[in-house]
């Protein structure tokens, strides 16, 4: 079997598998709560393994090895920022997070924001569905555009109808089981993401000789600001990029297609066991990206498109069977953020905006919207491309800025008045966009921090102890 027929054998196979889980996951869908949050009874596995999938997916394995390929040496201050932002999460957010979500009966992060609220409760429920539609849009597209940019290279067929075909696919499986069948398949996408992230550095470092011959080769591979741990920028200039790339982390809090599994787990034992998987699983392959990048720089020609690196490799060190199969698990990872994100923008438009919670049409409305979510990002994906790494990167900022902080203060206080809750929520996300219109100052540093610093102000100050 050649390698192009592998690759669809494997991707057949697979997707049959994800749609036969749809299937399976919708007969365990008969509520609202069911469709959103799993009926709270995420076991560690698949809390840790999905969450971490739905965060990085297209970013962490073709953004992260590009970045690496383009940038060099300072791409590695991305690890931290990764690892750490996933560390608070697991260590310190979500103990606190999984009980009180319990206690509060809250079905999404925007209920639990909004809890507190009172007269400002509906004002705060629409500000978080206009944040995660708006963000989510252009995220979901992100992950169109990625799994199209795959589909395409491999098949060699047009961006177009690799586009329509990977997002049918996550559309089919999402509508059936919704969060049952996104948390199973981003668990098993996530173990796939895993092996990959164990498998190709180690065939990267093989090829190059090892680590120190791959040191060596990294001297006459990249240029001079290439080999500084700063890039092109010294002295202060110079820490302020490291500080903005670190900075990446404080996101990792104001994700609602992170956090929600948080919500979901079923006991805080769980989450005991869940927080090791995940950090383990960030930790294996945001490194194992990096190296990944790197090695393409020593192994590969110049490439035009330097988020092509993990698949031009993948191709170099393995033979047509393998990196057939290896192609295809990286495919099919790579969509594994967007169904999370249309099933968190699905419950912002039918859930939290809706009148009566409780009503079984909800799920019809719900349905409805990932099909809308889905042909607006996938028009995105097809007519306004963009950088992976930077297109996900805005979304991301945008969100961590504007629920990050207040998710952090609500987890530490009795509760947050909601005129303040409201102001954090708001400054978060629009300096956060309004910042993303402005030169980018070294490593984005002045849009990552200040919106997440000024709405973390405002719920500070609204806090009651």
């Amino acid at each position: 079997m050649d390698y192009t027929s592998t690759v669809l054998a494997t991707l057949i196979i697979y997707k049959l598998v994800l749609i036969g889980i749809g299937f399976w996951a919708n007969k365990k869908t008969d509520s609202t709560e069911d469709y959103f949050i799993g009926g709270r009874g995420l076991g560690p596995w698949v809390a840790a393994v999905s969450s971490a999938a739905s965060a990085s997916s297209a970013w962490t394995l073709l953004g992260m090895s590009g970045a690496a390929y383009a940038m060099g040496l300072s791409a590695i201050w991305i690890v931290p920022a990764v690892v750490c932002g996933y560390m608070f999460n697991w260590m310190w957010l979500a103990p606190r997070l999984q009980k009180k979500a319990q206690q509060q009966r809250s079905v999404t992060l925007t209920e639990l924001l909004a809890s507190d609220g009172k007269s400002m409760q509906k004002p705060i429920m629409w500000l978080c569905s206009l944040c995660i539609v708006f963000a989510f849009t252009f995220y979901i597209a992100a992950q169109f555009q990625a799994a199209g940019n795959t589909f395409a290279s491999t098949f060699d067929v047009s961006m177009q109808n690799s586009v329509f075909l990977g997002t049918a696919i996550i559309v089919i499986y999402t509508l059936l089981g919704g969060f049952w069948a996104v948390s199973v398949t981003d668990t098993l996408q996530g173990l796939l993401m895993a092996a990959a992230g164990l498998v190709l550095p180690i065939a990267g470092l093989i090829a190059v000789g090892g680590p120190s011959d791959l040191w060596l080769q990294m001297q006459s591979a990249f240029n001079d600001v290439q080999l500084s741990w700063t890039g092109q920028h010294q002295g202060l200039i110079g820490l302020a990029f490291i500080f903005g790339l670190l900075a990446i982390g404080l996101g990792n809090p104001g994700q609602p297609h992170v956090v929600n599994r948080m919500m979901a787990i079923r006991d805080e034992k769980s989450v005991q066991q869940a927080k090791m998987i995940a950090i383990a699983w960030s930790a294996i392959v945001i490194t194992g990206m990096l190296i990944v990048g790197w090695c393409a720089k020593v192994l590969l020609e110049p490439l035009a498109n330097n988020e092509q690196a993990l698949l031009d490799v993948t191709n170099l060190l393995f033979p047509p069977v393998v990196a057939g199969i290896i192609i295809a698990a990286i495919l099919s990872a790579v969509m594994s953020t967007a169904d999370s994100q249309l099933l968190v923008s699905a419950s912002a438009v039918s859930y939290d905006m809706g009148n009566n919670k409780t009503q079984k049409n909800s799920l019809l409305i719900s349905r409805i919207t990932v099909v809308v979510m889905s042909l607006i990002s996938m028009f995105i994906a097809l007519y306004a491309p963009e950088d992976i790494f930077s297109r996900v990167l805005f979304a991301w900022n945008a969100l961590g800025a504007a629920f990050g902080p207040l998710l952090i203060v609500k987890v530490m206080s009795k509760s947050v008045d909601g005129k303040y809750a409201f102001m954090a929520i708001a400054s978060g996300f629009f300096i956060a966009v309004g910042l993303s219109f402005l030169p980018s100052a070294p490593g984005d540093y002045i849009e990552r921090i200040t919106p997440f610093v000024v709405a973390f102000i405002f719920a500070w100050l609204g806090r009651n102890r």
